[in-house]
């Protein structure tokens, strides 16, 4: 009889998890994107459809405004470049200037 069958799945603990809440935090997923958002200040009308829409949850809104990007979390996906009615937040190449 192996192991398994004898004790059950219940003896082995389950793998790549981290079973407290809030552990999203921990793992910095920013090295994944290619591409980076940049913000504009001047075109920026404060709108916030960019935190909003932001899948990451990596727009930092500051005394109901925009302040900064979380680039630890952000993925560069671009959805908050492609929702601002403004233009105020374009991508740029991972590295490249903004």
């Amino acid at each position: 009889m192996k192991d398994a069958e004898h004790w059950g799945w219940k003896k082995y603990p389950e793998g790549a998890l981290i079973l407290e809440g809030g552990n999203a935090a921990y793992y910095k997923t920013g090295g994944w994107r290619t591409d980076k958002p940049a913000w504009d200040e001047e075109k920026c009308t404060q709108c916030l459809i960019c935190w909003i829409s932001c899948p990451d949850s990596s727009i930092i809104v500051k005394d109901e405004k925009w302040d900064s990007f979380d680039y630890d979390h952000c993925k560069g996906c671009g959805i908050c470049a492609k929702v601002c009615p403004a233009d105020a937040i374009s991508m740029h190449p991972e590295g490249g200037e903004e």
